[in-house]
C-alpha cells in the first residue's frame, strides 16, 4: 500500500505492508534514528513522535493510520529554540547517561511546551509519564525539562 504523509515538513509517499508499524517506517525505510524500538507496547516512550503535534506511541501505530498526517521526529524539531533548550538543560542536569530515552523524552517535553501547559513540577511529571529512564531517575529530567521551560519564557 502506498501511504503518504508530511515528515518533519517534507511530504513523503512510502510502499508499505498493511499491518507494518510507523516505528520501522521511520527507521527502517526512512532513516530516522532518534525513534527508538523498546518495549513494543506503548509503554516506555522511546519511540515517541508527534502527530499532528500530539506525542504518540510510533510501535503500536500503524503506518496506514497516518495517511495524510503529519509526523515530526526528533530530527524535525531539533532546530527549534525549545528543544535546543531542553537539550541544554538535560545536559547541564545530568539527565542523559546512556541516551536510548533521551529523544522520546524530548519530543514529549517538546509538545508539552509547545501547548503552554504550566510548568509545575505535577504537570511535568504528568507530560512525562509514558516514559521510561533506566538510568538516571526522573528527578534530573523533571529539573531540566523545568529549567528549559524557564529559559524560552
Amino acid at each position: 500500500m502506498k501511504v503518504s504523509f508530511k515528515l518533519n515538513g517534507e511530504d513523503v509517499t512510502v510502499d508499505v505492508e498493511p499491518n507494518e508499524i510507523l516505528l520501522d517506517t521511520l527507521r527502517l525505510k526512512l532513516g530516522i534514528k532518534s525513534v527508538k524500538r523498546g518495549c513494543e507496547r506503548a509503554e516506555c516512550g522511546a519511540c515517541t513522535v508527534l502527530l499532528n503535534g500530539s506525542p504518540v506511541y510510533s510501535c503500536t501505530l500503524l503506518t496506514v493510520q497516518i495517511d495524510g498526517k503529519e509526523v515530526r521526529t526528533l530530527e524535525g524539531i531539533q532546530d527549534t529554540p525549545e528543544v535546543k533548550a531542553l537539550v541544554s538543560k538535560f545536559v547541564e542536569a545530568g539527565a542523559v547517561q546512556c541516551g536510548f530515552c533521551t529523544p522520546g523524552f524530548i519530543v514529549t517535553a517538546y509538545a508539552m511546551i509547545k501547548k503552554g501547559v504550566e510548568p509545575t513540577s505535577e504537570n511535568i511529571k504528568k507530560a512525562l509519564e509514558g516514559n521510561i529512564c533506566r538510568c538516571t531517575g526522573y528527578k534530573k529530567i523533571i529539573d531540566a525539562v523545568t529549567k528549559a521551560i524557564e529559559s524560552v519564557k
